[in-house]
């Protein structure tokens, strides 16, 4: 991972209708595999690289960024997903479900596990639903867990032949276990309500599972549908409930819950009306963000009393990431918005830098937590399919065109520790002049304010008036002067009035003194 000269040139790999290949940060091709493949992944610490193509699957060792030797191969032309386990030893396969010629027989296993250091298959299970097929592993892969007709089993040392313990609730939904590295292992499960019963959330500690074993639990309505956010260190979770319609709105209600393995809980508060786009923690597991309401969105950060700390204001805005180190954050607005980037410095709640990536479909930091990644893809836009590469302080990336449709773009991860935090430091004068500089499209005017004055056009825009500053300049802004700059400024003009009335009295006892 590393060279005599410090770490080595962070690399992604990418995957299109023509190619699969594995390129460095300064545009330099790595390696071309010279073949489509419909799924890739690397392993969590950048060791392994594996992808599906019509051949089966192919596993190779990132040695050094120039040699990715071959390990493995798995006949199995189908596979449609992949995952590495927390620790990279394990390959998680599945393909679709397919039925057999006897009714009554069950279907063949359909998801598969290989270990990558022996490179021998370790377990073959039935999954039908692609929703949430993989297995869930704690950090240090202890404990593995699975969903299997409504009641969690769980495994041990990825021994996958016999269950080790089994944590049954009535209509289980979904769950999560954490990706702590050590124990106690925390495990999330959501129960939806039914005949006028609320939904539930009830966090146990494996293998603590028997009768009022749960450590914590939330209770709401209006929740159709439940996704459960872990902070890194598995200490707490924010459940993000919705519903599909409701009274007040067509697309439907969200709400935002708080709950923490000591047993608190709260609905977490928000300041604007409108959907939650989106949440996430902090690495440090200390705070999250959150993306709500009505456009332009507000963006809030909270700490683990659910408190507001900080507001970053309104904007369009609809995502929300972290980079690897936790001190900088990038408030973006992509999909149907124009792809404005706002990153923030953490500690000094400062914007940073503010560019713009139009027509944008995904977003990644680079393990270096300075530079990013952002692309065009197929499906989503099938024309102008490019990625770039960008430094959060300049306004000009490095663009590499796709050579036909570009399906997936990721960057390979390292461990934590081989790129320093780094130094935040603000974008140069001259990229907000460019900016300034550059034509701005002309702003939509409803058809009834047509053909009617500026003024009452800017009067009755209700978006204008919707934004707002962030917290620590709407604070100077509200803040104004002080009390003794008030009185000091009365002072001055009582005694400029004083000296005007006196004026003309004391030039004529000037003159007559000198006659």
């Amino acid at each position: 991972m590393a060279t005599a000269n410090g770490p080595e040139q962070p690399l992604f790999a990418l995957r299109g209708n023509r190619t699969t290949a594995i390129y460095n940060r300064s545009k330099q091709e790595v390696r071309d595999f010279k073949c489509q493949s419909r799924v890739f992944t690397f392993s969590p610490d950048g060791s392994l690289f594996a992808f599906s193509n019509s051949e089966g699957v192919k596993v190779y060792a990132t040695v050094n960024s120039e040699n990715f030797e071959l390990q493995f191969e798995v006949n199995r032309p189908n596979t449609a997903a992949l995952k590495f386990s927390p620790c990279s030893t394990t390959l998680a396969l599945w393909e679709a479900c397919r039925g057999t010629q006897n009714p009554p027989a069950q279907p063949d296993p359909n998801l598969q596990l290989w270990n990558c250091k022996t490179k021998i298959k370790i377990g073959e299970l039935l999954q039908k639903k692609q929703l949430d097929w993989c297995p869930q592993w704690s950090g240090d892969e202890a404990v593995c867990a699975r969903n299997v007709n409504n009641e969690i089993v769980f495994y041990e040392a990825n021994n996958f032949s016999s269950v080790c313990q089994k944590l049954h609730l009535p209509k289980v939904a979904s769950f999560r276990l954490a990706e702590t590295a050590s124990a106690p292992y925390a495990v999330a499960v959501h129960v939806p309500g039914s005949k006028g019963q609320p939904s539930s959330v009830r966090l146990f500690h494996y293998p603590n599972f028997g009768d009022g074993a749960a450590i914590a639990s939330k209770s709401f309505f209006k929740a159709e549908k439940v996704e459960l956010v872990w902070n890194k260190r598995g200490t707490a979770l924010v459940i993000l409930t919705s519903t599909e319609s409701s009274e007040s709105s067509y697309y439907g209600e969200q709400g935002l819950h708080y709950i923490d393995v000591k047993g608190e809980s709260c609905l977490v508060p928000r300041a604007k009306e409108g959907p939650i786009y989106n949440v996430a923690w902090n690495p440090d597991s200390k705070s999250f963000c959150v993306v709500y309401g009505y456009m332009p969105a507000k963006a809030t950060l909270y700490n683990l009393k659910c408190e507001p700390t900080f507001d970053f204001g309104t904007g369009p805005r609809n995502c929300v990431y972290y980079n690897p180190h936790g001190n900088m954050l990038c408030l973006a607005g992509f999909g149907n918005l124009r792809g404005n980037m706002e990153f923030w410095d953490i500690a000094e709640k400062r914007k940073v830098s503010n560019p713009q990536a139009v027509d944008s479909t995904y977003f990644e930091w680079c393990p270096d937590g300075e530079h990013f990644l952002t692309a065009t893809t197929t499906p989503r836009l099938r024309v102008d399919n490019c990625f770039k590469v960008w430094h959060y302080s300049k306004p000009e990336p490095l663009e590499f065109q796709a050579e036909g449709e570009l399906y997936e773009v990721l960057w390979r991860p390292v461990p934590l520790g081989v790129y320093p935090q780094p130094i935040i430091s603000a974008a140069p004068a001259a990229s907000s002049a460019a900016k300034s500089a550059a034509p701005k499209p002309a702003s939509y005017v409803p058809p009834q304010l047509r053909n009617r004055p500026q003024s009452e056009i800017s009067n009755r825009s209700r978006y204008q008036e919707d934004y707002e500053l962030p917290s620590n300049l709407k604070q100077v802004e509200q803040k104004g002067p002080s009390k003794s700059s008030i009185k000091n400024k009365k002072k001055r003009e009582a005694k400029a009035r004083k000296k005007l009335e006196q004026g003309p009295q004391d030039q004529n006892d000037k003159d007559s003194d000198e006659n």
